[in-house]
């Protein structure tokens, strides 16, 4: 639907979380898992170092480019990991999380971590809120009717055919977060933004002289562009079944944390492939409820909020992968119907 209806208000609103907090926290589930998140982060440096391996090995031979495919794969895993660590997922020292996240997001991503938990934090404080959540604003797609009307020339065109050029947009989007990173670096003082600037610096150094010694100059451009555009689609295609086509409120709606986490979100069905390949983020209601919690205890804490949500008769959403890319699309092509009329 083009514009989500608001749900009838829950009786018991604003105090319903409580209960639910109280169970999660005595099941344990807030709990730190440092020692496993330390294992996974080294597996999946240990994976890229392979990766680069092999790259070197395969050198200048037009193979190489299918390596751009696990490169960016893992390049996706690393930016969960930068993802976590804004949350305060990992450990219980807020400087070893920006830690994880300046190494994770600047020096092994080239984008900023401290714009992404400026944009991030504002999404989770008012996820689908159309004043306030960032990732619904206006911009080269639009969300809702009001932000289609009276586009025209070349926002017109992707407005009218958004739904269609989604995806083939994702493939930018690893682009895109090194530019929006340094365009909000450079507005930041000087001193905040050294460090991040210097550590994406030192990224791009190392990626791309790694790139020409070991491949052709067409080579290395082409991988580059490979490899961008799979992290791209792969963490676009991982956050797009979140939010998309779910409630949107605006600035009268009233709702408490529960209703304003759960009635915005949608969960994605799936085993632990599911779980590993979204790194989690299928468990989106959950990760919403309780963000600091560790991502490997999501799955764990699911059936818990699902069974509350039922007793108390508030709506859950959770659908197959497909059926959510479904529900996202025709909410983007919706958005677009009244400007397709003209034509």
């Amino acid at each position: 639907m083009a514009q989500p209806t608001v749900s009838p208000p829950i009786a018991t609103r604003g105090s319903d979380f409580s209960p639910l907090l109280r169970e999660i926290k005595a099941a344990g589930l807030l709990e730190r898992r440092t020692a496993a998140y330390a294992m996974a982060i080294g597996i999946n440096v240990v994976l890229m170092g392979l990766t680069w391996a092999a790259i070197a090995v395969v050198g200048s031979s037009w193979w190489v480019l299918l390596l751009a495919l696990p490169l960016g794969i893992l390049t996706t895993r690393a930016a969960f990991f930068g993802h976590d660590a804004g949350h305060q997922q990992i450990a219980s020292s807020r400087k070893l999380h920006d830690w994880v996240g300046l190494v994770h997001g600047n020096l092994l991503l080239g984008m900023s971590y401290g714009w992404w938990n400026d944009k991030h934090n504002r999404h989770h404080a008012n996820p689908n809120h159309t004043d306030k959540d960032p990732d619904v604003g206006e911009g080269v797609l639009v969300w809702t009717l009001e932000q289609a009307e009276g586009r025209t020339g070349l926002h017109g065109w992707l407005t009218r055919h958004q739904a269609k050029i989604f995806f083939p947009l994702l493939t930018l989007e690893g682009f895109n977060l090194k530019v929006s990173s340094i365009r909000f670096l450079l507005g930041r003082p000087r001193r905040e933004a050294r460090l991040e600037l210097g550590l994406m610096a030192a990224h791009l150094v190392l990626y791309f002289t790694a790139l020409f010694l070991i491949m052709s100059p067409g080579q290395a451009v082409l991988f580059a562009l490979i490899h961008h555009m799979i992290f791209g689609l792969h963490l676009g295609s991982v956050f797009a079944p979140n939010h998309k086509g779910m409630e949107m409120p605006d600035g009268e709606t009233n709702w408490g944390h529960l209703e304003k986490q759960v009635l915005t979100s949608r969960n994605v069905n799936g085993g632990l492939v599911t779980d590993w390949m979204m790194g989690g983020l299928n468990y989106q209601i959950e990760h919403h409820l309780f963000p600091s919690m560790p991502r490997a205890n999501l799955r764990f804490a699911q059936p818990v909020v699902r069974s509350y949500c039922e007793q108390i008769g508030m709506p859950y959403v959770s659908t197959t992968l497909i059926d959510s890319y479904r529900m996202g699309l025709q909410h983007l092509h919706e958005v677009g119907s009244e400007l397709r009329a003209e034509f």
